[in-house]
């Protein structure tokens, strides 16, 4: 059965752009919203396991003294738990880590926290982040809210959560292979992947070589995504990028959208995938966009040249941790995946240079497919979210690494070309479980992307977990508790 925590409280059942409109009327007070997200964590963490760490005490005492300022002043939040949170543990889902307080805000921490939102904790994530669930060792799981039997896909899966559930209106997540897509679509959220460079990034990435990670929100409506972008660039604006600026609705121009069912580098989607994608079709067809088959031009070496700067990634968290991460740091509780990834990297060494070269050739040739197309329609993943323990933290590497490359066939190719694509709810699967579609643009083409998913919500309501039959967290049938890592407050 369905779980949420939506209630009769201060957050009551609106958006994040409803709630700061609320509070800026004086109709709630940031108090009241800190109150009521920490009660409603408290009613599902047991069951769906949001939060890695709790941030109580220290939110309720900004929502007490600060200033309310900003699109979203007072509105509770998460951070992922792998970004700089000045006084917050920084664990990457892992306990190879240490988790000691950091002593700083990191960039994009700063640029977020700009719009007024307060943090009651960090989210819960995969080890590291490598895959497309949010599932650590030992059973430590976060479950997908409208069907806890089955994965909230990753690695933003506590946040997705979290937001779908209304624990909190909107949340942080980070995609570098679709983890802000993934579980946006598993959860029936919007998710947004801007472009590289798009908002600042965080200091675990600025030395990447290619910056496959790209910071952004989870949330419940595509005007709240939208408003969190142009609340973002009033802190901090790209230089080469041209802006975003205010989207408050559909465009006026009549799209050619190309159409993909399949991805080149996975096996055919599912039925239920099929049936999105051909509604998302129909739908934009009958809205009188111009729609046809796309064949993308790619290189057949993109999903192995994709892992094999995973691995190389992995290697350097894996051999230069305790730099990275300080003191505390102990590789050998890494999890099999990280291993495996970092072993697989030190093997092939020798083909960085290759991989790399590929990678910005991978990058070129995503801007020259758009010369017939405006925009890309495709699912987010080849087949609906799993069962718990098919992506198992504890199994063998190289299954796990054959299945999350089958499952996420179609989001890590924007992440290496740099490129914003975004994941909106669609339908459900036969299981009862959201399946979602994904937009794709040019780099720096944000703007058309929201008005193309304004236009699609508008047209099609997305679907609530508030709404759904016996969906209360009160309900008997979830699965064992899975811990919380550190808690407070």
């Amino acid at each position: 059965m369905p779980r949420h925590a939506f209630g009769d409280d201060a957050l009551g059942s609106g958006d994040a752009t409803e709630v700061g409109e609320q509070v800026r009327t004086g109709e709630v007070s940031p108090a009241e919203l800190i109150d009521a997200a920490i009660s409603r964590l408290k009613r599902v963490q047991d069951q769906l396991n949001i939060v890695a760490h709790t941030d109580f005490d220290r939110a309720r005492e900004r929502a007490r003294s600060d200033a309310a300022s900003g699109v979203f002043a007072g509105l509770p939040t998460l951070f992922k738990d792998n970004v700089w949170v000045a006084g917050a543990p920084m664990t990457h889902g892992t306990n190879a880590l240490p988790s000691a307080p950091r002593d700083r805000d990191g960039a994009f921490t700063t640029q977020y926290l700009s719009t007024g939102v307060i943090p009651i904790g960090t989210s819960q994530m995969p080890p590291m982040g490598w895959t497309a669930t949010t599932e650590r060792v030992a059973g430590d799981v976060t479950r997908n809210p409208w069907n806890p039997a089955h994965s909230s896909g990753g690695s933003s899966g506590g946040s997705a959560v979290a937001v779908a559930t209304g624990v909190v209106p909107i949340a942080h997540g980070n995609d570098g292979g679709g983890s802000v897509r993934i579980p946006a679509s598993a959860c029936g959220l919007v998710g947004l992947k801007p472009s590289r460079g798009r908002v600042r990034p965080d200091l675990c990435t600025a030395s990447m070589p290619v910056d496959i990670v790209s910071n952004s929100v989870l949330t419940r409506s595509v005007r709240d995504t939208a408003a969190a972008f142009a609340a973002f660039e009033q802190h901090w604006r790209p230089a080469k990028l041209e802006p975003i600026g205010q989207v408050t609705g559909p465009g006026e121009d009549r799209l050619r959208i190309g159409v993909l069912v399949d991805s080149p580098f996975a096996p055919p989607s599912d039925a239920d995938t099929r049936e999105a994608v051909n509604t998302a079709a129909e739908l934009l067809g009958g809205l009188r966009h111009h729609l046809d088959d796309y064949t993308p031009t790619v290189s057949p070496h993109f999903k192995d040249d994709f892992i094999d700067y995973y691995s190389m990634m992995a290697l350097g968290s894996y051999s230069d941790g305790k730099r990275l991460f300080g003191e505390g740091f102990d590789r050998t509780k890494f999890d099999p995946m990280t291993i495996g990834l970092a072993r697989r990297a030190r093997r092939r060494l020798h083909r960085a240079p290759i991989y790399l070269a590929r990678m910005a050739a991978t990058a070129r040739q995503y801007e020259r497919n758009f010369g017939d197309v405006d925009v890309v329609l495709t699912p987010v993943l080849t087949h609906e979210p799993p069962k718990i323990g098919y992506l198992a933290a504890d199994m063998d590497w190289r299954v796990h690494l054959d299945r999350v490359s089958a499952f996420a066939g179609f989001t890590p190719l924007h992440n290496a070309a740099g490129a914003p694509s975004i994941s909106v709810p669609m339908t459900l699967s036969h299981n009862g479980l959201p399946i979602g579609v994904m937009l794709s643009a040019r780099r720096g083409q944000e703007r058309l992307l929201l008005q193309i998913a304004y236009e699609i919500e508008q047209a099609r309501p997305f679907a609530s977990l508030r709404d759904q039959p016996h969906a209360n967290a009160h309900s008997k049938g979830v699965g064992s508790p899975a811990p919380t890592r550190t808690t407070s407050g």
